[in-house]
């Protein structure tokens, strides 16, 4: 409450708008048909394989590609969001990946649909930071947790309606082309709406009025009033610092763990346990909805604990060495696992306690702040996506040269736990970088 507002008689007092969550919300959504998108090709990849007579490997190169350029447009994002604002960047960005998904389903070999792949990892690329930066800008110190994981939760969302909506379209069109359609047209739909509802700063949204404004306002006021001001140094003076370094591992090892989720978890339960397209969207429904909510618990977990005093240091290192420690053990021991039912209990534990490190998206505004937040989580993402380039290629080789066993592609993904472990524990996350 501004020193004003504290005068005036309580029936007097404008009650704040809440526009900031409905903006994360509309992000949230965003996010979702991201990795509805994203996850297209994996649901549809055993029709695609049989079509295009693609062997394991070869499947593992297609998956991977989009990381490609998704990990080379990932800085470049960052600087354009910290330069032009969140905005623009989130709306164009979102209308061209809904063209390339669509002109996919006109691929007519491995060629084509892997240029399409190409195109829709570059113009995803710069919406996590993004929306890094609107969580700068819009989240308080003590919201951010939430913040970070709406921002972030979209992933096992949009993968869980993925698997659900992409086999159901397949199902119910006949056709993975058509399919590629649909989603496509409706990722353009939602970018324009984007557009029109998402603004760059509370004072430019026509839905904030003067108290939600002034609250978000003093917030950051005296968040800065507590951080050491840039010096506008280089962007490359990050690099000096053992959090970015930390925070860059830490999302790497995640980054394994999940994309090994989201490129071979179909053909996982296809292989290992006989799942025919209906039955794998179920199970694929139900692993990746236990993220989303182990995600959504998370945000509520941390800004709820930092508002009764825990240290940012205390909350995230307890937080992120539970979920490293129990994602971890319930990948290993699947690998032992034969009973199908079991396995998915397993799945669906791993995938809530691994999404625990979405609050890794509040990390740019800790440590980049409101000025380089872009720039932070543009970093961040790139090395996440270096894992998602190489990830899909190595499981790929594991499951071809063990003649279709994916026991050896589990422990590569437990062993990225432990080093997500490590790195966590490497962060300071109780000040702003200075440079």
């Amino acid at each position: 409450m501004t020193p004003a507002a504290a005068s005036l008689p309580l029936d007097a007092i404008e009650a704040q708008t809440k526009v900031r969550w409905k903006i994360f919300l509309a992000i949230l959504f965003l996010m979702a048909v991201n990795y509805i998108d994203r996850a297209s090709l994996s649901v549809a990849m055993p029709i695609i394989a049989k079509e295009f007579d693609l062997s394991p490997a070869m499947q593992g190169l297609l998956l991977s590609s989009f990381f490609w350029t998704y990990a080379l447009m990932q800085i470049p994002g960052g600087m354009l969001a910290d330069r032009f604002k969140p905005r623009v960047v989130i709306a164009s960005s979102t209308i061209l990946w809904g063209f390339f998904q669509a002109i996919a389903a006109g691929s007519s070999s491995f060629v084509t649909l892997l240029i399409t792949r190409l195109g829709l990892g570059a113009s995803e690329a710069p919406l996590y930071p993004a929306g890094a930066k609107l969580n700068a800008m819009w989240m308080t110190q003590n919201e951010r947790g939430r913040g970070a994981t709406l921002l972030d939760g979209g992933a096992p969302l949009g993968a869980a309606l993925g698997s659900i909506i992409i086999a159901w379209l397949i199902a119910s069109l006949g056709s993975w082309r058509l399919s590629f359609v649909v989603a496509g047209v409706g990722t353009i739909v939602a970018g324009i709406w984007c557009w029109y509802f998402i603004r760059n700063t509370p004072r430019e949204h026509p839905g904030v009025n003067e108290a939600e404004a002034d609250y978000i306002e003093a917030a950051h006021k005296a968040e800065d009033a507590k951080s050491t001001p840039s010096k506008g140094g280089s962007v490359m003076n990050f690099f000096r610092y053992r959090s970015i370094w930390g925070m860059c591992l830490g999302w790497m090892g995640f980054s394994v763990m999940f994309t090994g989720f989201i490129a071979w978890l179909p053909s996982y339960l296809l292989a290992s346990y006989g799942f025919n397209i209906k039955t794998m969207g179920g199970a694929s429904f139900l692993i990746y909805m236990s993220g989303f909510v182990g995600e959504m618990v998370a945000g509520w977990i941390s800004d709820k604990w930092k508002a009764r005093g825990g240290t940012p240091n205390t909350v995230l290192r307890t937080m992120f060495g539970i979920a490293a420690v129990i994602a971890t053990a319930s990948i290993f021991t699947v690998a032992y696992v034969s009973d199908a039912v079991l396995a998915v209990v397993l799945l669906c534990c791993a995938l809530f306690f691994l999404r625990w490190f979405g609050l890794f998206w509040s990390l740019p505004a800790i440590l980049g702040g409101r000025e380089r937040a872009g720039f932070v989580g543009g970093t961040m993402n790139l090395s996440g996506q270096i894992a998602g380039i190489g990830v899909p290629i190595i499981i790929g080789v594991i499951v071809q040269a063990s003649g279709g066993s994916y026991f050896g592609a589990l422990m590569f993904m437990a062993g990225a736990g432990v080093a997500m472990f490590i790195a966590a524990m490497m962060i300071d996350y109780s000040k702003k970088l200075p440079v």
